[in-house]
């Protein structure tokens, strides 16, 4: 039966924040996907006012420039929950890959550890089995 790795505990745990780090990059990665559908939608809802209403008289130009004023502010402050929320996704990005080489060099000492500890019990079988052909050899010599 081969040694359990005495680090297990440890890489379960690392295992364990390589998944939280998974989950925290995709839902960062998903507001970050809905923070650019949002401003695509008020970039487009801007091109659609321009043209989509006739111009007839002053009311209707004003009301047409504070509508697209309203909506050029609406983009600038899209603009930056947008660069805010790449940010969050480029610093979930670098926890989970710390993360990763941290459960990755958990895995090559595991991986190592599993065949030394393999190469031992093959080695303490075949010592086992050379000694009690040994001592048949032995036994069987001095009938």
């Amino acid at each position: 039966m081969a040694r359990r790795f005495p680090l297990a505990g440890l890489l379960r745990l690392r295992h364990a924040e390589q998944e939280r780090a998974a989950a925290t990059l995709a839902a960062a990665n998903e507001r970050m996907r809905d923070a650019a559908d949002a401003r695509t939608a008020a970039r487009r809802t801007l091109d659609d006012t321009a043209s989509a209403m006739p111009v007839e008289d002053a009311a209707t130009l004003s009301a047409v420039a504070a509508a697209r004023a309203a909506t050029r502010g609406m983009l600038e402050e899209l603009d930056a929950v947008v660069r805010t929320r790449r940010a969050d996704a480029d610093r979930a990005q670098g926890e989970y890959n710390a993360a990763r080489r941290s459960a990755l060099g958990l895995e090559k000492l595991e991986e190592q550890h599993t065949v030394q500890a393999t190469a031992e019990e093959l080695r303490t079988e075949q010592n086992a089995l050379d000694e009690i052909a040994a001592r048949s050899r032995g036994e069987g010599g001095a009938r």
